[in-house]
């Protein structure tokens, strides 16, 4: 590990170097926009609910109403929409998802053109909604363009990334903004917990509190590692191969305990902030209280209804990313097997009842994970902003986690690339 980040620092890593400079060049553009409010509005005093995760994943930007409160919420919202497309739903989707390599590069380009769409409708939406200004639609059509604008300057930086930086772009601008609100999470715990004017004797609880705090976030980072990089292996062996002769090397087919990642959190989370949404559009006293008494985590209802829908996604996601149906044929069509299985249906059934049982437990993790900032909220008298776990941590260690494979693949690369040149 250590080895190869040094190797990052070589000469012959200079390229790399500058696609590192690059994104971190994005990155801090998106930081900086954080900052910079939409003319004519303020921040936003009041609970956003589920809408709190987008206010997550944008850094505190929807907080501030800045020019990029929307972040890159609406793609992910339009990428939900296109994968449920995919499923036999409309065939001209389902033909693309046949296609390939093309295929995937048209339904992206749909889904960037779908994401700006929604950009500006949610754009539109809260600018009715949170600023409460009347009369006026040409100042929500102002406020939703820039809001709109915003989302799609951040999709295009993504692509840049993606292309002239070191890789995912649209991740990385998810994990940025969630990175950018740490700090004031930790200067709010330690002042809420270690309280200066008082004696000697509080003062040192306080602190020892703190450490616990943080000693507590960093073993659940510790424990969100562990299980995203747990994988159950399927031995594979292939009729052209003698297992004697290449058991050393045999074949396997790795599938993570959690398959989906965070994608299931995302999906219930926007999904159950579409009321919320509606609510506050709509402005009815009764409307709001039904969905504050039934659909808000807080409740027994909603938080039920986010549980189920979190495992929904999470098999949803998983069978669709994992087709057993396919692999089963693909491994036949290259003469491959799996040891004690029969080729085929079985295969497939095999693959199948694999994939269901590893699915509760990635989805027992992700609701553990998801639940745990809600319960931590519950039993302590901590503000709102200072939480343990959570979707944005859990998207963090996931994308840190991508980003240092690809980083580490890259020099690995070059390093034999270098040595066969040599000889």
């Amino acid at each position: 590990m250590f080895k190869s980040m040094k190797e990052l620092f070589t000469s012959g890593n200079k390229d790399l170097r500058h696609r590192i400079y690059f994104t971190l060049a994005c990155l801090t553009i998106f930081i900086l926009g954080i900052s910079i409010r939409v003319p004519g509005t303020e921040d936003l005093t009041k609970n956003l609910g589920f809408l709190e995760l987008i206010n997550t994943i944008g850094g505190g930007a929807l907080k501030n109403f800045s020019i990029f409160a929307l972040g890159v919420m609406p793609y992910i919202t339009a990428s939900i929409i296109t994968q449920l497309l995919q499923m036999d739903i409309f065939p001209y989707f389902t033909e693309l998802a046949k296609q390939g390599h093309t295929g995937r590069q048209k339904i992206n380009q749909i889904t960037r053109y779908m994401g700006i769409a929604f950009a500006f409708i949610e754009g539109y939406a809260f600018a009715f909604a949170f600023l409460g200004k009347t009369g006026d639609p040409m100042q929500y059509m102002y406020i939703a363009t820039i809001l709109t604008a915003g989302t799609s300057l951040l999709l295009w930086m993504g692509d840049q990334m993606t292309q002239k930086g070191i890789g995912n772009g649209t991740s990385l601008i998810i994990m940025a903004g969630i990175i950018a609100t740490l700090p004031q999470m930790f200067i709010t715990a330690f002042t809420s917990l270690v309280i200066v004017d008082g004696t000697t004797q509080v003062m040192a609880l306080g602190i020892i509190k703190f450490i616990l705090f943080a000693l507590v976030y960093f073993g659940i980072i510790i424990g969100m590692i562990f299980v995203q990089e747990s994988e159950r292996r399927i031995p594979i062996q292939y009729a052209n191969k003698s297992t004697s002769a290449y058991g050393a090397s045999q074949s396997f087919m790795p599938i993570k305990i959690n398959s989906a990642g965070v994608i299931p959190v995302i999906f219930a989370s926007s999904l159950l902030s579409i009321p919320s949404i509606i609510a506050q559009v709509i402005k009815k006293d009764s409307v709001t209280l039904f969905v504050q008494k039934y659909l808000t985590y807080t409740t027994p209802v909603g938080f039920i209804l986010y549980v189920v829908f979190i495992f929904f996604f999470a098999y949803f996601y998983t069978f669709i990313q994992l087709k057993p149906e396919e692999f089963a044929k693909n491994l036949q069509d290259n003469g491959g097997y799996i040891p004690g299985i029969r080729p085929g249906e079985e295969t497939k059934q095999y693959v199948t009842k694999i994939l269901t049982r590893l699915t509760v437990l990635g989805a027992t993790f992700l609701v553990i994970i998801a639940g745990l900032p809600i319960l931590f909220s519950q039993v302590t008298s901590l503000p709102t902003s200072v939480t343990i776990g959570g979707t944005g941590l859990l998207i963090v260690v996931g994308v840190a986690l991508e980003t240092y494979k690809q980083l580490e693949g890259s020099i690995l690369t070059r390093s034999y690339k270098r040595g066969y040149s040599r000889r």
